[in-house]
């Protein structure tokens, strides 16, 4: 069961027998947006209505100072706006609080938040494992990390399950066919660390380009699920014949 028809071509190059070989597609299609959490209610009262909420997923060392300075640029036209800010490692979480605290940008910790608590113009720090995924519901843009610099990218879905506009840097290896499909289907928007901060003013100014990206986004994380089902599919067969062949 290939995930595409490069990886299946592969395999039968290896020696697979061509007539074993199916494309199945990829799972990560499959996933289906998480149910609202305590933590999403909490911050959908906390955040100014109106206002931007950039939510920058599974940063990468050096990729949180050009978001910081992107975001100190959205302040000025947007005073109000927000950055969600999820680091990729549990161990950066204080260097990168160090690291708002010290371009004197208004910092939130997620772990001493009192959810009582408006959040404005300011930085949420998520210092947690598992929410992620969830808080891109909250974006009015999202950047997924780990692409303005040689790290491979993370995935891009999370945000797309919930019809979210995306930006991703260069680097994107990690996920080559997702991000070739939302490419080909013009569902991101590609930024290097010396146009971020242009294209994500661009992209909140506006609306209907972002509405855009939004809708595409969605409509192809729905129109590339069926992976499941399709392993399913090719398992039972083989299920079958083990049950057969069973004493």
């Amino acid at each position: 069961m290939a995930q595409t028809e490069e990886d299946a071509r592969r395999l039968i190059a290896i020696g697979a027998p061509a007539e074993r070989v199916q494309v199945s597609g990829n799972l990560k299609f499959d996933v289906r947006p998480t149910a609202s959490t305590t933590l999403i209610e909490d911050l959908r009262r906390a955040l100014p209505a109106g206002s931007p909420v950039l939510v920058c997923g599974s940063t990468a060392e050096g990729e949180e100072e050009i978001l910081l300075k992107a975001f100190q640029e959205c302040l000025r036209r947007y005073p109000a706006a927000v950055m969600i800010l999820a680091p990729r490692h549990p161990e950066r979480f204080d260097k990168v609080a160090e690291l708002v605290s010290s371009l004197q940008v208004p910092l939130v910790r997620r772990s001493s938040w009192n959810s009582s608590r408006a959040i404005s113009g300011a930085v949420f720090l998520l210092d947690s494992v598992g929410e992620l995924a969830s808080v891109y519901a909250l974006a009015s843009v999202a950047f997924v990390g780990g692409s303005l610099f040689p790290v491979g990218g993370h995935n891009i879905l999370e945000p797309a399950q919930h019809g979210v506009a995306i930006m991703t840097g260069p680097y994107t290896f990690n996920f080559r066919e997702i991000i070739r499909i939302f490419a080909h289907n013009n569902a991101l928007k590609a930024v290097t660390p010396q146009t971020i901060a242009q294209e994500l003013m661009a992209l909140l100014q506006d609306e209907n380009q972002r509405k855009l990206l939004s809708s595409r986004a969605k409509e192809l994380f729905i129109r590339y699920s069926g992976a499941t089902q399709k392993t399913l599919s090719g398992l039972q067969p083989l299920l079958r014949k083990e049950e057969r062949a069973a004493p």
